[in-house]
């Protein structure tokens, strides 16, 4: 079947019709584009003359000229002039030559007053002739422009050079110094103190003080400034600035200061019970807080002389060797019994190095002090406490006591009363004891001793003088010791030496008396 066979044809007709007039206005509208836009010329390239291209030329290399004869001129220039915005110890010489420079602080010196600006709005000055000052030619500003590069010039344009130098000024130093130690503000008695910022106790914690900034001047540091600003041809010096005032080293925000209360409040939480029993001694903040300090590093240190202080009142309330004690005897009466080594006696160097130690771990402890020798009891009564051995030597009896009870009591002989062998009274704890010993006498000259006695125990306790038994003997007790005494030590039956034997040791205490 062909196309659009069975189409009407007059719906054809119409078709066709449509189609027509979509041609035709398709035709109006591009005529109607093509009017507004009018007609399209072609592009035509545009031809520089060569004349334009000559001017064009001719003015470039103009300017580059002109710039290359602005920038060798200025290389030229600066060869021997001061850059723009050259400024030497805060005097200008901009674009100077360095003879108008030598000139120009030559014309100066005569007249030359250094003026020093102080702390508190004061000032003072130091005229040139006061100090026999000159100018003389150093070469320090030929130096300055040799420094600076020609090639560089333009980089001065936008910059500035600000130059500290010494120059060629001669002046008195002595006389200098004399006059600078006569300043005001060296002299003056109103002057306050800087103090560092530091920790201090509130009754409860350290805490920080802060620090005082005083005008107190530095003369050794305002004499080397004045000299460098009158070597320099300083006009002008402030103090502050240069740093001629002493100055807190550590202020409150310093971490030395708050690590330095940290650690001083880590010691106030130690507690150190010392046990004197029956008595006890506490060290806690209240002493604690007054033995603490800081040194010039803000380090914690101990205050040596408080600290020793408080162990020697503690050594002259519990020490007792050497004291004179007063005894009540086996029979009854009472005694003053002074001499020996027995009791009480504080080691002070170890117990501060315990302490401190003790206070720097920051805790709670209890213990004994450091003795060096001890005693029995902390009593008021006495230090030997109730268990004892006594010796009688005017009745020549001897008493052991223990828990306040006599458990034993014999007679004894003591040594022969005849200025040499003498038994000497005192309080004593034994040395030691042991069994089956031979006594010695003094080595002879032949090599032998004046006396060898073997003997079955041997308890010394006042260096060779002892408790022993005394076989050799064929009395004890009343006036035998006279004529038939000891070299000193204490004679005992065998069975009394035996039975002290067993109940002695080295804790226990001794005493000897009349």
């Amino acid at each position: 079947m062909k196309k659009n066979e069975n189409i009407p044809e007059e719906e054809l007709r119409i078709s066709d019709q449509d189609h027509t007039m979509d041609s035709e206005n398709e035709i109006a509208r591009k005529t109607r584009i093509k009017h507004r836009r009018g007609p399209r010329k072609k592009k035509e390239k545009r031809r520089i003359s060569k004349a334009a291209k000559k001017r064009i030329a001719i003015t470039c290399g103009s300017i580059v000229g002109i710039v290359a004869v602005a920038y060798f001129g200025g290389v030229i220039f600066f060869q021997s002039h001061f850059y723009p915005g050259t400024t030497i110890n805060g005097n200008s010489f901009s674009l100077r030559s360095v003879h108008d420079a030598e000139d120009y602080m030559a014309e100066q010196v005569a007249g030359y007053t250094l003026t020093l600006n102080e702390k508190d709005g004061g000032t003072e000055t130091i005229s040139g002739k006061d100090i026999d000052i000159s100018y003389q030619e150093s070469g320090a500003l030929e130096k300055v422009k040799e420094e600076q590069n020609p090639f560089l010039w333009p980089t001065a344009l936008w910059t500035k050079s600000d130059v500290t130098t010494e120059v060629g000024i001669e002046y008195n130093e002595e006389k200098l110094a004399g006059f600078v130690s006569m300043l005001k503000c060296v002299t003056s008695a109103g002057q306050t103190a800087s103090e560092n910022a530091h920790p201090v106790y509130d009754g409860n914690q350290f805490v920080i003080q802060e620090e005082v900034v005083g005008n107190q001047v530095n003369q050794e540091t305002l004499l080397q400034k004045v000299k460098e600003s009158v070597s320099g041809f300083n006009q002008e010096m402030n103090l502050e600035t240069e740093g001629c005032y002493i100055t807190p080293a550590y202020t409150k925000d310093s971490p030395e200061v708050q690590a330095a209360v940290d650690t001083m409040n880590k010691y106030l939480q130690s507690k150190i019970t010392y046990d004197l029993s029956p008595k006890t001694e506490v060290v806690d903040k209240t002493l604690i807080s007054q033995w603490l300090t800081v040194d010039e590093n803000m380090q914690v240190t101990f205050n040596t002389d408080q600290v020793n202080a408080y162990i020697a009142q503690l050594a002259t309330k519990y020490n007792t060797v050497g004291t004179t004690r007063t005894f009540v005897t086996g029979r009854g009466d009472t005694v003053q019994v002074s001499g020996g080594d027995f009791g009480w006696y504080l080691n002070q160097e170890d117990e501060y190095a315990a302490l401190v130690a003790n206070i720097q771990s920051g805790e709670e402890v209890s213990r004994e002090p450091k003795w060096s020798r001890r005693g029995a009891d902390h009593g008021d009564d006495n230090d030997y406490g109730d268990t004892y051995a006594e010796v009688d030597l005017t009745t020549q009896k001897f008493w052991f006591f223990q828990n306040g009870e006599v458990i034993m009591n014999c007679d004894i002989v003591s040594g022969t009363p005849n200025g040499e062998d003498d038994t000497p009274q005192g309080s004593y704890d034994l040395t030691y004891k042991t069994k089956n010993a031979v006594l010695r006498g003094e080595l002879l000259a032949n090599g032998e001793y004046s006396y060898e006695s073997p003997v079955a125990f041997w308890m010394p306790f006042n260096g060779d003088i002892g408790f022993h038994d005394a076989s050799w003997q064929t009395r004890f007790g009343g006036d035998w010791y006279l004529n038939h005494g000891s070299h000193g030590c204490i004679n005992m039956k065998y069975d009394d030496a035996a039975k002290l034997y067993d109940l002695i040791n080295e804790t226990t205490p001794i005493i000897c008396h009349f």
